[in-house]
């Protein structure tokens, strides 16, 4: 279910478009699956129709979604996929953290179970690791 947070300082259509790729990981939205319309997604999320259009855009853009003409937004087939291998091309990130971290004087034991902890974490209540 998607969830804004207002008070967040993540602009609103970021929020979004996380939002719409964690429930296609997670299964909410299937290949093919319709998007809610922006005028619904709108009403539902309190959020202006142009902040909804420009997330959708973006992932568009990115071929996670496709539009067909006057029936709306659907999940792209390959979408999970294309998110996996975004998320695989951010393991770099990680290392530099990791380095970041080490130079700071934080044990390589700390940081190996602070990253068992937060993946064992959501893979137990955020429904990660599902196909």
């Amino acid at each position: 279910m998607l969830l804004i947070d207002k008070f967040s300082s993540k602009p609103v259509y970021e929020q979004l478009i996380e939002g719409i790729e964690r429930d296609i990981l997670i299964g909410t939205f299937a290949e093919g699956a319709q998007l809610p319309s922006l005028r619904e997604l709108s009403a539902m999320l309190s959020v202006n129709p142009n902040t909804i259009q420009k997330s959708y855009a973006e992932l568009m853009r990115r071929g996670i979604i496709q539009s067909a003409h006057g029936s709306g937004c659907y999940v792209a087939v390959g979408a999970k996929d294309i998110l996996r291998r975004e998320a695989a091309g951010r393991l770099g990130e990680l290392t530099a953290l990791v380095r970041e971290l080490c130079l700071a004087g934080v044990s390589a034991q700390d940081i190996v179970a602070t990253a068992v902890e937060a993946a064992n974490g959501y893979n137990e209540h955020e429904g990660g690791n599902r196909q």
